[in-house]
């Protein structure tokens, strides 16, 4: 048997660490739209510029350097526009590392499958540890080929690491190349010089405490005005006092705008971006603040109600509630979700389903919901699945970053903590142990809704098999039975159990049993009042107390021909000894 990989113990997560709400900014004139247009263009060009300083720094970057990049742009805009700029550059940047390191691992991982598929004859057959030969020459002559172009792209992406360069796109790298796809997409140049430009403007700042409203450069009401400080080659198109634009149209934010306006006439920093829709044509804004760090309660105040065991699959969720003792309770619930399409649609799919899950755990008491800790980082490489593209396209398509991050922000807002358990094992072991007894002529349990169980008993720190297993030795009856019962040398350990009261079947009556016993044998009636045979021992008859013991027990047909003889002579004129009766004497 292979040995298992060990499984990591459940957590509670942290909550969400910021707070973002969005709002469509309306009601804006023509003559607004235009400074938007021209401050978000020449803020781009700046960002865009700085963004090329800093990928040609590379790891020679220092705060000298910083410090020089910063007051070449507040010379064209102003300290608080340059600072901005330069933070989101250098995020761009580290993000830009973080996703070349994932790039090297992926491909270190596809070559090592490679080159292990390649060692193995042609033919030969994996198992579920690890992958076979390939099934025929001419696949293992063109994966001959790939290997080595994996090898010299691996070369080249580790050559870049070591020498800090980073390849960035302002705008995405998608929607460039959609340029020289026109026809596919159905836009014409001029829309896509559209989209592509409104995606490099920069139109966003962050927000400072003390500050009045939390933030100077994009500054917001409580009652919803917005106003821009202008940068200062473009001063002259301002409309309000210090260099700055107020816009007609005006904000209100349905979404927690009671917590954003506390935070607004405190003056805590709040940070706000501005972006236009270019389908839509429409104007939005999006403010965004920091929420302090809060310890999680402990996974066992959390379970005290017990849980909520959640399967995410790639078009449902599969959740079971469990007591505290790990067994289900009620029904398994499915929320669906459909991830085709925009992913503003994905998004608000995803929102639908976790509302709906949380708005039941809050209906049955549940404080928790265990969910997998997911990661396909390592699973969506084409050379681990091989010929497989459905099921490699099955896990690219589930949001699990999205779904978890969405859950815990949602979840904490309702008051219900989330925890993270191993998914190693959780729906091969679900099935094993949890699907088919739970299956009945009303319900069709399926293998999600087992996993469902699986998770939420691994939350509960529960073994998820339905027993504890025996002992090595006890398993073929080397010392004894498997289950505890009494021993052998124990007298009447190998008799038959006592019948215990009761009825076994619906058939038999609840009392049946209980008066079998104490009601009179049908096979003996009673002839006359004065003449009863009754076997009780502490009903003695006239006989008995003249012998002193009970008479001989007859057979049926014994006591049938005793009662016709009552009373006929018997040998010598004598009456005949049938049945006693009471009038017999015994002196």
């Amino acid at each position: 048997m292979a040995d298992l990989r060990p499984i990591d113990a459940p957590f509670v997560t942290l909550g969400p660490s910021g707070v973002s709400i969005r709002d469509r900014l309306g009601g804006l004139l023509s003559e607004d739209e235009k400074v938007l247009r021209m401050v978000g263009a020449h803020l781009g060009s700046l960002a865009s510029r700085d963004l090329k300083a800093r990928c040609t720094d590379g790891l020679d970057h220092s705060t000298e350097r910083w410090a020089s990049r910063k007051r070449e742009l507040t010379a064209v805009s102003s300290s608080r526009w340059a600072g901005a700029i330069t933070k989101a550059t250098h995020e761009q940047w580290a993000l830009a590392r973080r996703g070349q390191a994932a790039h090297i691992h992926g491909l270190e991982m596809g070559i090592r499958t490679i080159a292990h598929r390649l060692s193995l004859p042609v033919g030969e057959k994996g198992s579920k540890r690890a992958p076979g030969g390939y099934r025929s020459t001419h696949e293992w002559f063109h994966k001959t080929r790939r290997l080595h172009v994996l090898e010299d792209r691996l070369a080249a992406v580790r050559a870049d690491c070591e020498s800090g360069v980073v390849h960035v796109t302002r705008g995405g790298k998608r929607l460039l190349n959609t340029r020289h796809n026109l026809d596919a997409t159905r836009l014409t140049e001029a829309e896509w010089r559209e989209r592509w430009e409104a995606e490099r403007w920069f139109l966003q700042a962050d927000g400072e405490s003390g500050k009045r409203y939390g933030n100077e450069t994009i500054r917001v009401t409580p009652d919803g005005e917005v106003s821009i400080k202008l940068p200062s080659s473009l001063a002259e198109h301002a409309n309000s006092k210090h260099g700055r634009y107020v816009l007609a149209g005006k904000v209100r934010f349905p979404h927690r705008g009671q917590e954003w306006a506390d935070r607004v006439e405190a003056n805590r920093a709040v940070a706000y971006r501005i972006d236009l829709d270019v389908t839509r044509e429409r104007w939005y804004l999006t403010a965004s603040w920091a929420l302090p760090v809060t310890k999680p309660i402990p996974i066992e105040t959390a379970l005290a109600d017990g849980v909520i065991g959640v399967d995410t699959n790639a078009d449902h969720l599969a959740a079971w509630r469990l007591d505290t003792h790990g067994n289900p309770v009620g029904q398994p619930r499915r929320f669906f979700y459909d991830l085709s399409g925009s992913a503003d649609h994905r998004d608000a799919q995803v929102r639908h389903a976790l509302s709906r899950l949380l708005n039941w755990a809050k209906r049955c008491g549940v404080a928790a919901v265990a969910v997998e800790d997911l990661d396909f980082a390592t699973e969506k490489t084409r050379e681990k699945h091989g010929r497989k593209r459905r099921f490699r396209q099955l896990i690219s398509g589930m949001t699990t970053s999205r779904l978890r991050a969405r859950l815990t922000s949602m979840a904490d807002a309702t008051g219900i903590a989330v925890i993270a358990v191993d998914p190693a094992y959780t729906s091969k072991w679900g099935a094993q142990h949890w699907q088919k007894p739970l299956i009945s002529k009303t319900r069709k349990t399926t293998r999600h809704d087992a996993a469902s169980i699986a998770i939420g008993r691994r939350a509960q720190e529960h073994p998820i098999r339905r027993r504890t297993t025996p002992p090595r030795e006890d398993q073929r009856d080397r010392r004894g039975h498997r289950i505890v019962q009494a021993g052998s040398l124990t007298p009447g350990s190998e008799e038959p159990r006592p019948r215990i009261p009761g009825p076994r079947t619906r058939s038999v009556q609840p009392d049946a049993e209980s008066t079998r016993a104490t009601r009179t044998p049908k096979t003996v009636r009673s002839v006359r009042s004065d003449q009863v045979w009754v076997q009780d021992s502490l009903l003695l008859t006239d006989e008995e107390r003249c012998v002193g013991g009970p008479p001989p027990v007859r057979q049926a047909g014994q006591v049938r021909q005793a009662r016709r003889d009552v009373g006929r002579p018997g040998p010598g004129g004598l009456p005949c000894p049938g049945l006693p009766t009471s009038s017999a004497s015994c002196r």
